[in-house]
């Protein structure tokens, strides 16, 4: 169990920092702040349990190391089970902490939810938010294989794709809050309301189609010297 209990650790840590960061200092940090405070969270688990689990975090990025060869399907299942518990436990935490706070209500400041369409940050729409999901969950996906690859400086690896996260949320925090994470997506979204929920749906599917895409891209040898990879598990 000591996988699944670092990917839980490691969700949780990023969904409680990084959704926490929007909804307690927000107002403070904007939305650089914001970023920075994703992709930080996300490089100080790439160090604090990359050496156990690999530091998934991220129900995409499991599926999409299934895709690129690098485990197997069964593996991938417990991580993305505990990856969904720790964002559902740090949500429910942060909405337990947030609530503490006189004028604060979960319908009228959220819990650092996704979204996309009218009332919601830029406005953008489904389409917009899709495509946007697709597309930065498919380049997440490839520096994280490409940093994690067998020629690759393994050191610099959490640097490089924490970063990344932080440019990723930098382009699209207005266009959907950022998902290119399910289980971040569905941690706050159970506590957030209805059009949360009804929106969920897209930061599932999205990211998903993204990683795999990534992986597949890599198990063809298009991006990668296959000689280099690791063996699947």
């Amino acid at each position: 169990m000591r996988k699944p209990l670092a990917e839980f650790i490691g969700t949780f840590t990023l969904v409680f920092l990084g959704c926490g960061s929007a909804v307690i200092a927000g107002a403070d940090i904007g939305l650089a702040g914001i970023s920075f405070a994703f992709g930080l969270a996300l490089m100080g688990m790439a160090y604090g349990i990359g050496p156990v689990s690999g530091c998934h975090i991220n129900p995409a990025v499991s599926l999409g190391m299934v895709a690129a060869g690098r485990m197997s399907i069964g593996e991938a299942v417990p991580y993305m089970i505990a990856q969904v518990a720790g964002a559902i436990v740090a949500a429910l935490v942060l909405l337990m902490i947030a609530s503490g706070k006189a004028d604060y209500s979960v319908a009228e400041n959220g819990l650092g939810q996704n979204g996309w369409g009218a009332g919601y940050l830029g406005e953008y729409s489904m389409m917009s938010a899709f495509v946007f999901e697709v597309v930065a969950t498919f380049l997440f996906m490839v520096v994280i294989l490409g940093a994690t690859g067998g020629n690759a400086p393994a050191a610099i690896a959490g640097i490089a794709i924490g970063f990344t996260l932080v440019v990723i949320h930098l382009v699209g925090i207005n266009v959907t809050g950022v998902s290119v994470n399910p289980a971040r997506s569905i941690g706050p979204a159970l506590f957030a309301g209805s059009t949360a929920i009804s929106q969920l749906w897209l930061f599932i599917v999205a990211p998903l189609i993204g990683a795999v895409a990534a992986g597949l891209v890599f198990n063809s040898g298009l991006l990668a010297d296959r000689e280099a990879e690791p063996e699947a598990a």
